[in-house]
């Protein structure tokens, strides 16, 4: 079975997300958006709030699983025998970034990463700026699903 992570804090979950993980899922039999917990981070949506709008944005699609997680990606990937961490890409900031990180993973751990570009339409988008329009009460309804 070919099994990717797809890992984030989804603080939300955007467009550009759901972009990722619908373009991916005729690579892998299985895609477990896993959500990272870290204690010392503070979140604008709950944990259970993240989760259910996953869920919704895929509406009980069975080739995706959404699971909460605490500590490394790698160790979560090789728990849930999963061979790929599954990345999206905006622009060559998010490539010079996570390539350290893929390649960290690969020869530590045995996990391979795959990037995906995101779709054009939606590389403005990042959970960031949506929790800064939330923030000062802007509408941010067109940037998540």
């Amino acid at each position: 079975m070919r099994r990717a992570v797809f890992p984030g804090s989804f603080d939300p979950v955007t467009l550009g997300h759901v972009d990722i993980i619908e373009r991916s899922l005729p690579l892998f039999d299985e895609v477990i958006i896993a959500i990272g917990v870290n204690a010392e981070k503070r979140y604008m949506w709950s944990l259970e709030e993240r989760i259910a709008k996953i869920e919704a944005a895929f509406n009980g699609n069975p080739k995706i699983k959404v699971t909460p997680y605490q500590g490394l990606t790698a160790d979560f990937c090789k728990k849930e025998n999963a061979q790929y961490i599954l990345r999206g890409l905006r622009n060559t900031t998010d490539f010079t970034y996570e390539q350290t990180i893929a390649q960290a993973n690969e020869k530590v751990n045995g996990v391979d990463s795959i990037f995906l570009i995101c779709s054009p339409e939606y590389s403005h988008i990042s959970s960031s700026i949506v929790r800064d329009i939330a923030r000062n009460g802007g509408d941010f309804s067109s940037l998540i699903p």
